[in-house]
């Protein structure tokens, strides 16, 4: 617990789902996808792992000549690939910047997190995917961030950095040394004091919250509950209505049945008293 620090240095599904690193136990189905996921990153993508920014939350808009106007004036720009479908060839609104050189990245990283490009509050990140041992993407149940109303928040990355457990003493940020096997590290040098200042007053803010990690946990199955009895229910709905519907068609089918039977007795009856009116006719002319 002494080398704990906010952001992870390897990727652990179970830790990445948990609000401070210390569950022992998945408290989702999608920390099990990811747990047993066998992911291998992309050996197409080229380029420096160490040089590369993510950028994520893009305007869907946003062309790749924007990004790299905005974002050359960091420094210059050795590729950028702005990711889209492979069908609609519409942005998936994330994209990958390599810069040439290591100071262009680290002050990109420092100043161009949620910063405004086309009314959308941009997030950057170091690449996550070459360069954090273990990584497992957002789609097979890992990744790291991620929104409240999605109900499988990842942390341990710079969005949404580990709580500081309960039982773990307060540490200086003078002992919070970066690990020295990962240059992408010196977040943690001036160049990140600003993250580390927030951070800072997070975690006092939440340690005079006092906060219950516990609760959290039976929160989010709270939720997860609550989702399941609504989705039942909803399905029960569909349910009843498909034999309601049924009921009304078959209700349907008998109706238009005995209105053609009671139009047949009418016609029938008609008949049977006009021939009756002929014979008095004829019995009248005798």
């Amino acid at each position: 617990m002494s080398e704990w620090t906010p952001v992870a240095t390897v990727y652990d599904p179970l830790k990445a789902g948990s609000i401070d690193g210390t569950d022992v136990e998945p408290h989702d189905r999608a920390v099990w996808r990811a747990m047993v996921a066998r992911y291998v990153p992309n050996k197409a993508v080229v380029g420096d792992p160490q040089l590369t920014l993510f950028v994520a939350r893009l305007n869907r808009q946003t062309t790749e000549e924007k990004l790299r106007e905005v974002f050359s004036k960091y420094g210059d720009i050795r590729r950028l690939r702005l990711v889209r479908d492979v069908v609609t060839g519409f942005s998936r609104g994330y994209a990958f910047i390599e810069y040439k050189e290591e100071r262009s990245l680290m002050k990109a990283h420092r100043d161009a997190n949620k910063m405004l490009v086309e009314q959308h509050e941009l997030f950057v990140d170091f690449e996550q995917e070459r360069t954090l041992k273990g990584w497992v993407p957002r789609r097979l149940g890992g990744g790291l961030g991620g929104k409240k109303e999605s109900g499988q928040l990842r942390f341990g990355g710079r969005d949404r950095p580990f709580r500081k457990p309960i039982n773990l003493p307060l540490m200086s940020s003078d002992n919070r040394a970066p690990p020295q096997d990962r240059p992408r590290d010196r977040r943690w040098e001036k160049g990140g004091e600003r993250d580390e200042r927030h951070r800072d007053r997070d975690r006092d803010r939440d340690r005079d919250r006092s906060p219950d990690r516990d609760r959290d946990r039976d929160r989010d199955r709270d939720r997860d509950r609550d989702r399941d009895r609504v989705r039942e229910r909803k399905e029960e709905r569909e349910r009843a209505r498909e034999r309601s519907d049924r009921e009304w068609q078959k209700d349907k089918k008998g109706s238009k049945r005995e209105r053609e039977r009671s139009k047949e007795r009418e016609s029938r009856r008609e008949k049977d008293e006009g021939r009756r009116r002929d014979k008095d006719r004829h019995k009248d002319r005798r």
